[in-house]
């Protein structure tokens, strides 16, 4: 077999990470696996563990695709701003799965997917608006984020 271009893999890779991208925030990162990326893209099981040989080097090479994705669906322009678009950001699926993902690594033993850039990108934005008060909020919001997630999950159980 002839050996690929470095173009020809970097289109792959890129291809793959779209794709856990999409699931992640569809499917969650839990049931994401290297059978459904490979069913999406067409790619081999193999072939992705080739590029991605553990599961979380997903999330450490979508960090800061994940967090801008979350950031985006925040209004900075005033403190009730901010509250009001989070509120708005748990009823949005897509949203509310970074969220979820991010308390699911809170435990995690494995140092590279310790913290999420999106939670510290929303505070050191609320941050660079509101001074302390922003940081504060964000810490808030977080708090009653968790909150609302483990009562859907009592909920749903």
């Amino acid at each position: 077999m002839a050996k690929r271009s470095r173009v020809e893999t970097e289109l792959t890779v890129n291809q793959i990470l779209d794709q856990a991208f999409k699931q992640i925030l569809t499917i969650g990162f839990e049931a994401m696996s290297y059978t459904t990326l490979s069913a999406a893209t067409g790619v081999s099981r193999t072939g992705i563990s080739h590029h991605f040989p553990r599961k979380t080097e997903f999330l450490v090479r979508l960090d800061e695709r994940i967090g801008q994705f979350f950031i985006e669906g925040l209004d900075f322009s005033s403190i009730e701003s901010l509250q009001q678009s989070w509120g708005a950001l748990m009823q949005n699926p897509e949203r509310k799965a970074v969220l979820k993902l991010f308390f699911s690594l809170c435990g995690s033993a494995d140092d590279s997917v310790k913290t999420l850039t999106s939670l510290n990108l929303a505070r050191e934005t609320a941050n660079r608006h509101f001074a302390l008060a922003g940081s504060q909020c964000v810490e808030q919001l977080i708090g009653h984020s968790a909150l609302a997630l483990l009562q859907d999950e009592h909920a749903a159980s």
